[in-house]
């Protein structure tokens, strides 16, 4: 049997979303960790745009934006219900938070971390900017144990790769002084089972090697 490959690069956070998107499909693929800075021949004529994630189907199609991958494996296999295909209000909601976090958060997220490369406004500005969406995401959790529901759902795995991100940034200023509600649902993802099989470390990925690195096949 082929398998999908996926090109991936193990701290991209979108990368993050593909992987545990297939993992929590219980998709087999082979995985490709690459490096950004020498990226493959194979990915670049896959997508020739060269960010990761990349997926290219056994029949040759190519899926290259992490979101679509995730709806492509949980498509075919949702054992969790995590589409919320029969709840429109919830899966609204959801598609509202990830569009929330991508087109709105993702930028402030990006000028927080590199404040350097903006010097037009300081850090401390683009936090407090990044945390409108953080307050959005702590009312949330005032009504739920998780985003939209009392179990985690799609938009959880889509965005806590980039909550995880923002928390990284200044460790002496913790998530939780602000956010308590976000800090302990980012830790209980993080934490979790399949995240950590997520985030497993594999060798860069060479044509020579033979196609041993599996995700999703426990």
């Amino acid at each position: 049997m082929t398998l999908a490959i996926l090109y991936t690069f193990r701290r991209c956070p979108y990368a993050m979303r593909a992987r545990l998107g297939l993992l929590l499909a219980q998709c087999n693929v082979e995985v490709r960790e690459i490096i950004l800075k020498a990226k493959p021949a194979q990915m670049l004529a896959a997508s020739p745009k060269g960010t990761v994630p990349v997926l290219v189907l056994a029949n040759g199609e190519v899926i290259a934006e992490s979101l679509e991958i995730m709806r492509w494996a949980l498509t075919r296999t949702d054992p969790l219900d995590l589409l919320c295909q029969q709840k429109p209000v919830i899966k609204d909601k959801m598609a509202q938070l990830i569009a929330q976090n991508d087109q709105q958060f993702k930028p402030w997220l990006d000028r927080y971390k590199y404040a350097d490369r903006y010097p037009e406004q300081t850090q401390a500005y683009y936090y407090q900017q990044a945390s409108h969406f953080l307050l959005q995401l702590e009312t949330c959790l005032g009504q739920h144990s998780f985003l939209v529901a009392d179990t985690p759902r799609l938009a959880d795995y889509a965005i806590v790769p980039f909550i995880r991100q923002f928390a990284a940034v200044d460790l002496k200023h913790p998530l939780s002084v602000d956010f308590p509600r976000v800090a302990a649902w980012l830790e209980q993802l993080i934490s979790s089972e399949i995240f950590i099989h997520a985030m497993e470390k594999y060798v860069i990925w060479d044509a020579s090697h033979s196609p041993t690195c599996l995700l999703g096949d426990r």
